[in-house]
């Protein structure tokens, strides 16, 4: 495989969330010192002193090596993989397209030249998933969706990972690769975009899946280098180490602080659930893609779940129940960095990554009372329609179908 570079460093503590205190530092002075006795009267008080001391010592590590037999194994009865920290995982290959998959609908670009054959698994208002939608029509990519129930998730139930957004490209083999988490999927399919003199499959493998243990010593996961673009020899001429470094701090801000915002806003009370899940029925067409027992359970079942949970979340992020207040703050803050670099967008007279991702997030509010309140209260409105003019005319031509068990190919432009 050939050496990608990217600028700064491929892991950090920070990124996997390390809890540092299980990091055990060793001062350079430190040394090893002898045990001593009371020595100072003859030879054989000093023989006495080192036997008692060698009992002790053979004793000690007959102790330590039992009770550290004893905790591995109560740790491996636990979990067999619980012990394991740092594990690197690539990313799943399938040989097939997954049978009885329903493809939703297409999105067709006559003028994308990128060759990729990508389908979405995707529910429609998802932040994440609105995200991965920006990006690929921003870049006027075609793409297949499939819209999963987000209740009984039947078209995701052949694949071990059972979260969305995920993505299956097809590789030059004919084969599959599997990616999930909506910024490792960006970042590799930029990647791609700026050389494609290697497989992205092959590129796939800069985002392995790392393990890690948190503050509260659970073990988590979490892929690597997901805000990293792997440039090669190729660098844009318009990147610097301050501007991509600038664009990966706010794709991270976007995942880590704005995405938590969301839920809390637009499931304050029940009955804003309810409203809130009607327009996703409506946005995400689930009358035409779904019967409509399963549309109802989805509404209701779902509107239901995502209110207890924006209050866990609520809770868990440290929100006032001023919970507006904390959305209004953020996209403040955003517009003020604009302000800063008094350019259009993050990226200058273009959108970047970051310009997505915040527009991507966003977007999963359009037509919550939340986000008309953030439009009205904010002075965000002129750049976020501004972005959502430029994603809107790039996009491809929307094809709607609902195809069971047939591959998606995307390699032949068809028309509307």
């Amino acid at each position: 495989m050939a050496a990608y570079r990217t600028f700064g460093i491929f892991l950090t503590r920070q990124s996997l969330n390390i809890n540092s205190s299980r990091l055990i530092v060793i001062p350079r002075n430190l040394r090893l010192r002898e045990f001593r006795t009371n020595a100072g009267n003859s030879d054989g008080g000093a023989g006495r002193g080192s036997g008692n001391t060698l009992k002790l010592a053979l004793l000690g590590t007959t102790v330590g090596a039992t009770g550290g037999t004893i905790y591995s194994l109560i740790n491996n009865w636990k979990g067999k993989d619980s012990h394991k920290e740092h594990e690197r995982t690539l990313p799943i290959r399938i040989a097939q397209f997954p049978a009885g998959v329903k493809i939703t609908k297409r999105y067709i670009n006559p003028n994308d030249k990128t060759g990729l054959d990508i389908t979405l698994f995707q529910f429609q208002t998802c932040p994440f998933c609105c995200k991965v939608r920006a990006f690929l029509d921003y870049m006027g990519i075609s793409y297949s969706v499939v819209e999963v129930d987000a209740v009984l998730r039947q078209d995701i139930k052949w694949s071990p990972q059972k979260k969305v957004p995920m993505v299956l490209i097809r590789q030059a083999d004919g084969s599959y690769v599997q990616m999930t988490d909506s910024s490792a999927i960006i970042s590799l399919i930029s990647t791609y975009l700026n050389d494609k003199s290697t497989d992205i499959g092959e590129l796939a493998d800069f985002y392995p899946t790392i393990s890690f243990f948190d503050n509260d010593d659970k073990k988590k996961h979490d892929i690597m280098n997901k805000y990293f673009l792997m440039y090669q020899e190729r660098t844009p001429k318009s990147y610097t180490k301050e501007t991509e470094q600038t664009e990966r701090k706010w794709r991270t801000w976007a995942d880590q602080h704005l995405v938590h915002l969301i839920s809390p806003n637009c499931y304050q009370s029940l009955g804003e659930a309810f409203e809130t899940f009607q327009w996703f029925s409506e946005a995400g067409e689930w009358d035409i893609h779904f019967p409509k027992w399963e549309r109802d359970l989805m509404v209701y079942v779902g509107a239901t779940a995502m209110w207890t949970i924006s209050k866990i979340l609520k809770r868990r992020h440290n929100l006032s129940d001023d919970v507006r207040g904390h959305i209004y703050d953020a996209l403040n803050k955003w517009m003020r960095e604009l302000d800063k670099c008094k350019t259009k967008f993050l990226g200058g007279k273009q959108p970047n990554l970051g310009d997505l991702a915040v527009y991507g997030v966003l977007s999963s509010m359009e037509g919550c009372q939340a986000f008309k309140d953030c439009m009205e209260k904010t002075k965000i409105s002129g750049w976020y329609y501004d972005v959502k003019q430029l994603v809107q005319q790039n996009r491809g031509n929307l094809i709607r179908e609902r195809v069971e068990g047939q591959v998606p190919s995307l390699l032949t432009n068809v028309s509307n």
